[in-house]
């Protein structure tokens, strides 16, 4: 059974919060929160009027502004902006690989988070809800992405939980997640 000190010494790992982009993407980062005795991730669902990744099922994150420090400054202030969950940088424990979207070019950095129990969240205009989903029974819901357009670059995946499809760079770096976790 899943549980958080698995969870965080699998993801304990160095923090390197600068990435090169060599290819001139748009630089992005989110945050992966797991918490609780029975662990849950938590991800949101964007207005279906949003610029990119409209109706998306998304960690928190977004784009690197210029008063960021670095990627990890990022993901935490949009974290704190989008859900009004204030993670401290001493509670990230690590990171994953970059994933890149296919439609909008952004390089995301995805960092981890590992936490005993997280406040009641509040949903900013760029969050239309907010999940708190069973991290071991979701990623026992993974499948390859059906969508041949969606295959082009390399080999996808998706997730479904409460009969919403999870694809794309979430998608990636969940299978990132399951890929540690069965090891």
């Amino acid at each position: 059974m899943l549980n958080l000190e698995k969870i965080q010494s699998t993801f304990s790992t160095p923090i390197d919060p600068i990435l090169e982009n060599p290819r001139k993407y748009r630089l992005a980062s989110v945050l992966v929160v797991i918490y609780g005795k029975e662990p849950k991730v938590v991800m949101t669902e964007k207005p279906k009027d949003m610029k990119f990744h409209a109706g998306e099922i998304s960690f928190p994150g977004g784009k690197l502004e210029s008063a960021d420090s670095d990627l990890l400054d990022t993901a935490l202030r949009e974290t704190s902006e989008e859900i009004g969950l204030t993670i401290t940088r001493d509670q990230v424990i690590g990171q994953l690989d970059p994933v890149i979207t296919l439609n909008s070019g952004f390089l995301i950095l995805p960092f981890i988070s590992v936490v005993n129990e997280i406040p009641e969240l509040t949903a900013n205009c760029e969050v239309e809800k907010i999940f708190r989903i069973p991290l071991e029974s979701f990623l026992k819901t993974m499948a390859k992405d059906p969508d041949p357009d969606h295959n082009i670059i390399q080999e996808m995946f998706t997730f479904e939980y409460q009969n919403k499809i999870v694809w794309g760079a979430s998608a990636r770096i969940l299978k990132q997640i399951q890929s540690a976790l069965k090891s």
